[in-house]
């Protein structure tokens, strides 16, 4: 499937006209931004702007899972995840962000380190960019939690979370792109 990139954005592209800050939080912040559509017509577009982040699928010599269990204020429930956390500034380095986190979530270090690729969270209202990693030769230590972090952390086999993937068991987007892309890469 081949693309033109450049009459993509002649005949698609909409142009910022202006653009309001309408919330400057620590993590988030969102705009109210007005556009001009390819037909002319104008339209509001609310955009959340985020620094990006990182997230890691760390895999055992077993072929399992290290995942979290953590409580998601938005959703009023504990979900299944991948380590994963916000880059600190916009010029951090990807791999050490992801590297930090696996540690401080974990406790976990790898030895080899796999990018996986990289995916937009929510396109159509946000800009959060998330680079997914897998670890392999990973060696157990001392988590290093933030203050406000309480997570519950256990490994699952790989073939079991792509099952729970499948069965709509795992419902965040970064954990399920990252379990699918490690199982075909490591042919599970």
């Amino acid at each position: 499937m081949h693309f033109d990139q450049e009459k993509e954005m002649k005949t698609l592209r909409e142009v910022q006209t202006s653009s309001q800050n309408v919330f400057d939080g620590e993590i988030l912040h969102v705009n109210l931004d007005h556009v001009s559509l390819p037909n002319g017509r104008q339209a509001e577009r609310e955009v959340i702007r985020h620094i990006g982040a990182v997230c890691v699928i760390p895999v055992t010599e077993n072929n399992e899972v290290i995942v979290e269990r953590q409580y998601r204020y938005p959703l009023d429930r504990v979900i299944t995840e991948i380590p994963a956390g916000k880059l600190d500034s916009d010029s951090e380095d990807r791999l050490s962000a992801v590297k930090r986190e696996l540690h401080e979530e974990t406790g976990y270090t790898a030895d080899e380190w796999t990018e996986l690729g990289d995916f937009y969270s929510a396109p159509a209202y946000c800009d959060e960019y998330i680079t997914m990693y897998m670890a392999r030769g990973l060696h157990a230590g001392p988590r290093a939690l933030d203050e406000d972090e309480f997570l519950d952390v256990f490994s699952i086999p790989l073939k079991e979370l792509v099952d729970e993937v499948m069965s709509g068991k795992i419902s965040d987007a970064k954990t399920q792109t990252a379990i699918l892309k490690a199982a075909r890469i490591l042919g599970v």
